[in-house]
Parts: C-alpha cells; structure tokens; sequence
C-alpha cells in the first residue's frame, strides 16, 4: 500500500461508519438539509485543513477526523436546546481544548481524571448505539442484518476494510430490496450556514463539558499514541491546539468538533503505509484533500446517506462503533476495586440518559464517578495508612 492509497482508504473508512453517526446527531438537533449539510462541510474542511497543514509542516502523518463519540453523546443531548446553544457549547468546547493545548495543560487535566471513569463516560454514551444495532437487526433484517453479517465476515478476512465492506453489502442490499428512498443527487458546492452562538449554562454542563472531556480524553490522548508507538515524536502543543484552533474556529458553521484520529490514522502511521517513516506524511496529505473534497460536495454526500434506511444506518454505525466499545470496557474495568465501582457507576449513569434540572446524563455520570472515586480512594488511604501504623506499633 502507497502513503496515498493509505490516506484516501483512511478517509473513505472515516466516511462509511463514524458518518453515520453525525448524520444522526444532526437529525436529532431536527436540522434542515441546508444546516446538515454545513454540519458536514464544517467537520470535513476543518479535518482536511488541519491535516493537511500539519502533516506538511511536521512531515508525519498527521490524521484529522471528527468526534464520534462526541457526535453520540449529541444524539442523547442535542434535542433539548436550539440548535444556536448548542454552537455556543461546541464553540466553548472548542476554546477550551485550544487553550489546554497550547498552554501544555491537556495532561495535566487528564492526571486529575481517572482514566477508568473517563474511559466509562466514552462506553456509556457509545454502548446503546451497540444495542440500538440489535433492534435494527430485528425491524429490517434484509438490510440490517446484511450489514452486521458483512462486518463479522470482513473482521475475519479483512479487518481494516469491516466497516467499509459492510458500508458496500448495506447499500447492494438496500438496492436490492427495495428498501433505498428516492433522492435527486445534484453535484453542486455546499454552501456553509453561520449560526451564531448562543450561550445557555444548561447546553454548556450537558454538551460543552462533556464534549471537552471526550475529545480530549478520548480521541485526542489516543491520537497522540499512535503516533509515539510508531516511532514519531509529536508536539502535542502543536497539534492538539492547532486541531482544536480549527475545530473553534468552524464551529459557527456547526462542528460539533475535530480531533486527532486514532482508529484510522493507525492506517496511515505503520510501515503498511509506507517502508520509509519520513515519506507517511503523505498519507496525512492525501487523507487531507479527500477531506476537502468531501466537505466541498457535502449536500451530495448527505443526500446520498439520506437514501438509505434508517435501520441500516444504525446498524452501521453500532459496528462501526464497536471497536471503541471494545476498548473503552477494558479500559473501564482497568484499576483496582475503588476505581472499578466508581467507572461502572459513571457508565450506568451516562447509559441511563437521565436528565436532571435539565443538565443531562453525562455531567452528572461524571459528578457521580468523580465522587464515588474520592470517597473510594480515600476510604482505602486511610485503610492503608492504619495498616502501617498498626505493622509499625507492633
């Protein structure tokens, strides 16, 4: 595989099932084709930019996405705010992720986190996709369950392709079935909407927060791993505040929010990419333009997924997201009892969706974990410290 191809099958996975999701995120927030579609410019032209320009500053391969995970927690969040406070939390979120960036701050904030209880916040807002993907099943076998199938089978054979594939024997199923609604595709330029945000306290505890936490924690840390296991050395400064200054500055065209790729700049960074290191930067290029490409023709791309049936939609994304499930449930039972309790507590919090003074479930998942984790952990301090005295006395 050359850097190129690597870059552009990057970007077409980031397309297949990750993209399911933000089309969701958009019809929860009830918008028109006009805002969606901007949605989608903002999130693509702002991972193209940023990838592009930083992979060819830092000569490596720099992959830019949207947040999933922050574009389910919006699923659960969004639909109780105008669409205008939501901006203005995404726009916080985003200020605020550049400022911890380039001040150097972001690990600094993620030591005063347990990794556990940050890691069962992503699994309980990814987890009922997982199970909404059963229902699917269910309610339109034909379509549904021919994507599941197509998942299972190319995790056997073809593991870097799944999601793709099963995005393939999803639409040849619909098409056969009959199940496609019938849309006029115009290859036209997306023209971007501005909305301007609005700042509601409500929208900043119940999106802003949590969206900060996930980004950061969850694609933005991971991110960054990927590359020092491949042997680069990045400035974390420089891409995680650059990525975020982007994200910001996007956002009253309705980003929800851009990071640093895990899942698909593993495409990219390993020696599949390319034998020589210092050429994958490519890879971030090429990545970068189908992104710009992408988020140009963006009222065609939304038009096209609008065609396919809801239950296959969300059969896709819950594969699509089940590598993340995967690793957010063995991260959450990581650590020791006090720091267990207090992850499954902040996960059956944030999976229960509940919303208190109108505040929802993943701010009050992580109040909950947090002081359950403090209580937990000191409680166990203090068991320790007696046990030495007690060793010591005798």
């Amino acid at each position: 595989m050359t850097a190129t191809v690597a870059g552009l099958v990057a970007a077409l996975v980031s397309f297949a099932g990750p993209f399911a999701v933000v089309l969701q995120a958009t019809r929860a927030a009830h918008l028109d084709e006009a805002h969606t579609a901007s949605w989608v410019w903002a999130i693509a032209v702002g991972s193209g930019v940023s990838g592009l320009v930083l992979s060819l500053l830092t000569r490596m391969p720099i992959i830019v996405a949207w947040s999933t995970p922050g574009a389910a927690l919006l699923i659960a969040a969004i639909g109780g705010f105008s669409f205008s406070d939501a901006v203005g939390a995404f726009l916080v979120s985003s200020v605020c992720a550049c400022i911890l960036g380039f001040t150097g701050w972001f690990g600094r904030l993620l030591a005063l986190v347990p990794g556990s209880v940050t890691s069962a916040l992503l699994a309980g807002i990814l987890l009922p996709f997982v199970v909404s993907g059963s229902s699917a099943v269910v309610t339109a076998p034909a379509v549904a369950g021919a994507v599941v199938i197509a998942f299972v089978v190319a995790k056997r054979f073809l593991e870097r392709y799944a999601v793709v594939i099963a995005l393939a024997v999803g639409v040849c199923a619909t098409v056969a079935t009959g199940a496609a609604e019938r849309v006029t595709l115009d290859l036209q330029l997306t023209a971007p909407v501005l909305t301007m945000p609005t700042f509601d306290p409500q929208a900043l505890l119940s999106i802003g927060l949590p969206l900060l936490l996930i980004t950061m924690a969850a694609q933005n840390a991971p991110g960054l791993t990927v590359l020092r296991t491949s042997g680069y050395t990045p400035n974390d400064r420089i891409l995680v505040g650059g990525v975020s200054l982007v994200s910001a500055t996007l956002t009253p065209f309705g980003g929800h929010a851009i990071n640093l790729a895990a899942i698909t700049a593993g495409i990219c960074t390993g020696p599949t990419c390319h034998p020589d290191p210092a050429r994958r930067y490519v890879a971030g290029v090429a990545c970068g333009l189908a992104n710009l490409v992408a988020g140009a023709f963006a009222s065609t791309l939304v038009g096209a997924y609008t065609a396919l049936p809801a239950p296959m939609i969300a059969a896709l994304a819950a594969v699509a997201l089940l590598p993340s499930v995967i690793t957010a449930l063995t991260a959450t039972l990581a650590g020791p009892p006090a720091t267990q309790t207090a992850a499954l507590i902040t996960l059956a919090v944030t999976a229960s969706g509940i919303v208190v003074v109108g505040v929802g479930s993943a701010f009050w998942a992580l109040i909950a974990g947090l002081a359950v984790w403090a209580v937990l952990t000191r409680a166990t301090s203090r068991a320790r410290l007696g046990a030495s005295q007690s060793a010591l006395s005798g």
